[in-house]
């Protein structure tokens, strides 16, 4: 048996969700590169963290919003891989990056929109496009979603839409894909106490009410709910799940 470490790649990886996912991939013996758009310090911290447990770990800087610059991106990958681990592949890819912009239906802008869809879906779509011919036979790739696309919350019009889109891209990639025995999954996040959404569900009393009263498990979601889910799904314990969406989310609205 090979000792050759793998190599997770997780966008959006300096916080939140991402960064719990790093650690609890590290904690298991995988190598990690995140990227950060403007949390650099926190992104440095984190790889400190990981090469604290032995492992290697790199961030590199990721605007998802910025389609043209992919392809420097990646370069920026193949160049990360050929430095600190001599090899062009890696193994796990979490589409994690993300961001919000709440508007109802009536005054949601093109901008908005274009972000929206720029970030959540046309990224995901040509970023793991540019990433596939790097990743190993029998990898995994995990796109993170929201459980909007199954219950409505107004105000999330866009951002749940372009999640929907995701959800149904995932399937086409893991039908796609499976010829070489990648493994192509989504999750789909409940609200999680992170800064996402301006930190709402964290520090506003009246949302953590809500999301109490309407969650099964009675409470928001923590980072540490998801980070040790993520590992579990990139590990070979759930090699025979493919093209499949999973709720994570306490039991939001059932």
């Amino acid at each position: 048996m090979s000792d050759t470490p793998k190599i997770a790649l997780i966008s959006g990886g300096s916080r939140g969700i991402g960064r719990n996912t790093a650690l609890n991939l590290a904690r298991r013996g995988t190598d990690v590169i995140i990227t950060y758009r403007t949390g650099q310090k926190e992104a440095k911290g984190l790889v400190d963290e990981c090469r604290a447990m032995g492992r290697n770990a790199v961030a590199l800087f990721y605007d998802a919003n910025d389609i043209a610059a992919i392809d420097a991106f990646v370069a920026s990958v193949q160049q990360a891989l050929a430095t600190h681990w001599q090899t062009g592949r890696f193994d796990f890819l979490v589409n994690n990056a993300g961001v919000h912009a709440p508007a109802p239906f009536g005054e949601i802008t093109e901008a908005d929109f274009d972000r929206l869809s720029n970030i959540h879906f046309k990224s995901v779509l040509f970023l793991s496009q540019k990433l596939v011919p790097m990743l190993r036979d029998g990898g995994r790739i995990l796109n993170i979603s929201t459980s909007m696309t199954r219950h409505t919350n107004p105000g999330s019009a866009a951002y749940a839409s372009m999640k929907g889109a995701l959800e149904v891209l995932t399937r086409f990639m893991a039908a796609e894909l499976g010829s070489r025995g990648i493994a192509v999954n989504s999750i789909a996040p409940g609200p999680v106490a992170t800064d996402f959404f301006g930190g709402a569900v964290r520090d506003v009393p009246e949302v953590q009410d809500f999301v109490t009263a309407n969650t099964a498990l009675g409470r928001a979601g923590i980072p540490e709910d998801l980070g040790p889910f993520i590992a579990t799904l990139l590990s070979g314990d759930a090699r025979w799940l493919t093209g499949q969406r999973l709720e994570v989310s306490g039991g939001i609205f059932l």
